[in-house]
């Protein structure tokens, strides 16, 4: 028989700490006794986590588009933090829902920095050390809009699909390595995720998930730690997860007159 992982053995970096998915994945793990490496924008949130979970969790503000800074931080994390078992990049957003040639290209550029070159320079970074020591598992946080277009998703669906393919990409990489790789997959779910897509309208924000009872971050938090608990000789390479009010709809069709 092949054993689960034991969480409590486990240095976690979770960038995009401070809010949603991050924040939650960081008290999942740190609730099974990991030791935590929180990293976002706002130091006053990190701060409030690190009271929160105490000498077993290391917090620093990182805006990962800055891929220098991820790697120097990466390199300078302080033992018992720097030998990173799970690497959860998770920091991403949204940014409007207007057609594409209606769409701020400011927006589009912020969401292509972040969704794809942020997270690309956060697994640079933290894939030589788990190679070396044979073990590891980094996990990508994708999005159902990866696959699936929907009006106004057009470059958030696009990087969302870089996601999943650089996740494919890395079992290729790193098959034989002891180091594995998953991309959750989200559907609806209920963060500050629209309230920033919608640029702080919260009405707006609210309407998408009203009666519709969306994902929690804490539904992701536990798909991640259970992906990650699995036995070693085992890889979740992705998983797509949609609250159970959530489908798929026909193929639009616009026709004339």
């Amino acid at each position: 028989m092949y054993a689960m992982l034991d969480p409590s053995r486990f240095t976690v970096f979770v960038t995009g700490a401070t809010s949603g998915f991050g924040e939650a994945i960081c008290r999942r793990f740190a609730a099974a006794g990991a030791r935590i490496v929180a990293c976002g924008r706002r130091a006053d949130r990190l701060e409030t986590l690190k009271a929160e979970l105490g000498d077993r969790c290391h917090a620093f503000a990182l805006d990962v588009r800055d891929a220098k800074a991820v790697h120097a931080a990466v390199a300078a994390l302080p033992a018992p933090f720097d030998e990173i078992d799970v690497c959860v990049a998770n920091a991403g957003l949204a940014l409007g829902l207007e057609p594409a040639h209606q769409a701020d290209f400011d927006e589009w550029q912020q969401m292509i920095e972040t969704n794809c070159l942020g997270l690309a320079a956060t697994v640079h970074a933290v894939l030589p050390g788990m190679v070396a020591r044979g073990r590891g598992h980094v996990v990508t946080l994708g999005s159902i809009a990866g696959d699936h277009p929907y009006p106004g998703g057009n470059v958030y669906g696009a990087t969302k699909a870089f996601v999943r393919l650089l996740a494919q990409n890395l079992r290729a990489d790193l098959a034989g390595t002891g180091v594995r790789a998953t991309n959750i997959e989200p559907g609806l779910a209920e963060t500050e995720f629209s309230l920033v897509r919608f640029r702080g309208d919260a009405e707006r924000a609210g309407g998408l998930y009203r009666g519709a009872d969306p994902i929690t971050a804490e539904d992701v938090a536990e798909t991640v730690f259970w992906s990650t608990t699995m036995p070693a000789h085992l890889n979740i390479v992705r998983m797509e997860i949609m609250p159970t009010s959530q489908g798929f709809g026909p193929t639009v069709v616009k026709r004339r007159g």
